[in-house]
């Protein structure tokens, strides 16, 4: 039998407290399918209390567990070094009132920051300026412009966060998905490089 396996650990994955993590949940494995389901099998982490909302998986607890099983398995591992388990507990259900009163809130917020901005850059004034360039003729309120703009000001918004409630227009991300998948992405790198340094300070201190 070819004990030669080839192991990439997954970026991120969920579990429930409590629950078993084996290295099929965190890793693919491809190799001969005898071995390969074997070791899919071995536990890596149990979810306890103490481990709170994130468990940080390294590749070296991985291939150590493996050479516990058999040392003469000959691991290739490949892609990231570490694997980010997040812990699912049971959220509270929101009241409907703290959803409307939080939904209020934002709503008068965007409408706020919307007309100081078109204050700030004097909207009115410059409907008012285009009206007279293209009729001849002044109007406080140009409703011709400022009922088409508020318009496409609405559906601009639309197109740009890419989502019409939770319908999807297409499936370009919006920049908005774009900038939390970033911040994501530094927020797991900063967990794994913290928790490293958590192991490391704990095995000295050990050590002493």
């Amino acid at each position: 039998m070819d004990k030669t396996v080839y192991i990439r650990l997954r970026h991120r994955i969920q579990v429930h407290p409590n629950d078993v993590i084996t290295i099929g949940k965190i890793a693919l494995i491809v190799g001969d399918k005898e071995l390969t389901d074997k070791l899919k099998k071995i536990v890596i982490h149990k979810v306890q209390l103490r481990d709170k909302n994130m468990v940080v998986i390294d590749i070296m607890h991985v291939l150590k567990e493996i050479r516990k099983f058999d040392r003469q398995v000959d691991i290739q591992a490949l892609g990231s070094n570490q694997t980010i388990v997040e812990i699912m507990y049971k959220k509270k259900k929101l009241s409907p009132l703290l959803f409307c009163i939080v939904w209020l809130l934002l709503f008068i917020g965007a409408g706020l920051a919307i007309m100081n901005f078109h204050e700030d850059v004097s909207m009115q004034a410059v409907h008012q300026r285009i009206y007279k360039i293209v009729t001849g003729r002044e109007n406080d309120q140009p409703l011709i412009l400022q009922i088409p703009y508020s318009l496409g000001l609405g559906l601009g918004m639309i197109l740009f966060f890419n989502h019409l409630f939770k319908k999807r227009i297409n499936e370009e991300p919006s920049p908005l998905e774009v900038e939390i998948f970033n911040y994501q992405l530094d927020l797991d790198q900063y967990v794994a490089m913290n928790e490293n340094k958590e192991n490391i300070n704990t095995n000295d201190h050990d050590n002493k």
